[in-house]
This record gives structure tokens, C-alpha cells and sequence, in this order.
């Protein structure tokens, strides 16, 4: 339980309201900033106009998938991003926790200068790992919509076998597709072998992709350029969630005539409700447990 904790929610989208939901339901009270135009109520929750009154108060603050460097961020439930400034960490007492998806250089500067507690969510196992699964739910949604045949028995090639990419070559090989997955170590080509998938040296990437029906990349670099996209086939759909601006060179893409998708952020777009129950557990158990031990940003979800 959170009895006693106070959350300021600054900014975000449909996900936030689920964690909002899960602490306050944990007995956790909460200020929301950003939230100008939300039409529901919580328990023990104020909407609240940006002030550093606000932080001064606050055991945790939470932010959405992340602070651009200048200070901006984006809200869906009101007319204007927020835009915060180094006042506002300064108010927060030391210790305090602030959660965010991803952490931008400003950010992780300001935390470190007033000794608050930062915590990179999207780079935590339990949550990264949970988060896979409606991403990849929602790119084998986006691939079925764009393509005129089954996934059942189509070439698909999965660039990348990080978390997402373990997640969404086991499910394209449940529902009966061809899965070829790149990758550049040895041990993850190992293990692609061991599951009964077919392992392509990322260096080799072009003869992964030269006849594949589907293109799911989920690495956060350059690996479709257009000297790769020459060789494919025009109309092999190209769907790619890594994070901005993707890993697909999506101008030549367009000029060859090939439909070449970037999707990244899909929990929040299929599946708000589960990534918002993710991220509420991670910071539920964070801030239980911070009454009687140091948070190292190890421990499993348990």
C-alpha cells in the first residue's frame, strides 16, 4: 500500500490514467498538472495549475514517457504541453523520486543536482519485458491491416532480438509465419536457432529482407537504409517500432513505392489500460518498498 505517499502527475496520455487509478486505488494521494481538460475523477486527487508549491509537496513525481530538453511535456487532457523548469526540482526535497519512461540529458542533470531519485522505467526488465507484449500485439495488429495475406506461412524477417524482438518473433512463429530473425552476437543467434527460428547475422541483412513479405525492426539505428530497401520487394510492408525517428530510410522508401510504417510507443496506443497497470506495479513496488531500502534499480517485480 501507498498510505501516506503523494504523486504529482505532470502531463501524459491515456496510460497515466490507469496508474493514477492503481496508486490512488493503493491509498496514494495525487496532484495533476497538465490535466486541465480531464473529464473523470479520482480518489484523493487535485487538478492542479504548475507551480513549485506543487513539487515541494510531492514523494514522487511522474512523468510520462519522458522531459524534452527544453522542459516541454506533452499532455493529451489539456491545450498546452507543460512546460517545467529547473525551479521546479529544485523545490522537490532531496530524495524524491522521479519516474520517467526515457530520461533526456536536462533531465537526468537536474535529478542529479538535487538529489532526486531518477528512475528510467522503460530501461527496467519488469518493465521493458511486460511492455513487449502489446507491442507486439500491436505491430502483428498493424501488419495484418496493411498486408493482403495471412500471417500463416509468410516470409516475416524481425531485425533486433532485444525484448521486443523476442516477444514479437515467439508470437509471429505461434500463429504460423516464416521467422527469420537478424541479429549481430553470437549468443543471440544461438538462442534464435534453439527456438525453432531461422538466425541471420545482422551483416547480412540483405539477404534477410531482398523477399520478405514483412519487416519488423526494432532497432533504434539505421539498419534500412536505401541500399538495403533497393533489393526488397516493392510491396513488402516495412513496419518499424523502434523508438524516433526509427531505423528505415522512410524518404527512399516512399520513393520506391513501398509502404514503410513507423509505429513506435504502441502500449500507449493499443493498450493503454495494460502498459498503465505495468508502469503502476513498477512504481507501487518502488515506493513501498523505499521506506526500508535503497532502490537500486535491479529487483524484480515480485
Amino acid at each position: 500500500m501507498l498510505t501516506g505517499k503523494h504523486l504529482v502527475f505532470v502531463g501524459g496520455d491515456a496510460r497515466q490514467l490507469e496508474v493514477i487509478t492503481q496508486v490512488t486505488d493503493n491509498d496514494a494521494s495525487a496532484t495533476l498538472v497538465g490535466f486541465a481538460d480531464l473529464q473523470r475523477t479520482f480518489a484523493d486527487t487535485t487538478v492542479s495549475e504548475l507551480s513549485e508549491s506543487v513539487f515541494a509537496n510531492a514523494d514522487a513525481l511522474v512523468l510520462p514517457v519522458g522531459m524534452e530538453n527544453d522542459g516541454r511535456v506533452d499532455t493529451k487532457f489539456a491545450p498546452e504541453p507543460v512546460l517545467l523548469t529547473e525551479a521546479h526540482f529544485q523545490a522537490m526535497r532531496p530524495g524524491t523520486y522521479v519516474f520517467t519512461g526515457i530520461a533526456r540529458r536536462v533531465l537526468g542533470e537536474w535529478c542529479e543536482r538535487y538529489s532526486l531519485q531518477l528512475v528510467k522505467l522503460m530501461e527496467l526488465d519488469e518493465v521493458a519485458i511486460l511492455n513487449s507484449i502489446p507491442t507486439a500485439e500491436g505491430a502483428i495488429a498493424i501488419a495484418m491491416q496493411e498486408t493482403d495475406i495471412t500471417l500463416h506461412g509468410a516470409k516475416t524477417v524481425v531485425l533486433g532480438f532485444g525484448r521486443c524482438g523476442q516477444t514479437l518473433a515467439h508470437k509471429l512463429h505461434a500463429m504460423g509465419a516464416i521467422v527469420h530473425v537478424c541479429a549481430q552476437h553470437q549468443h543471440e543467434l544461438a538462442r534464435i536457432h534453439e527456438r525453432s527460428l531461422i538466425p541471420v547475422p545482422l551483416k547480412h541483412i540483405d539477404h534477410a529482407v531482398h523477399d520478405a513479405d514483412i519487416v519488423f525492426n526494432t532497432i533504434p539505428a539505421m539498419v534500412l537504409p536505401a541500399a538495403v530497401l533497393k533489393y526488397m520487394r516493392r510491396d513488402a510492408v516495412i513496419i518499424d517500432i523502434a523508438s524516433k525517428p526509427g531505423g528505415t530510410d522512410f524518404r527512399y522508401a516512399e520513393r520506391r513505392g513501398m509502404k514503410a510504417l513507423l509505429a513506435p510507443s504502441l502500449p500507449g496506443l493499443v493498450a493503454p489500460k495494460t502498459a498503465g497497470r505495468i508502469i503502476a506495479a513498477s512504481i507501487s513496488r518502488i515506493l513501498a518498498d523505499s521506506d526500508d531500502n535503497d532502490y537500486e534499480g535491479e529487483e524484480l517485480w515480485t
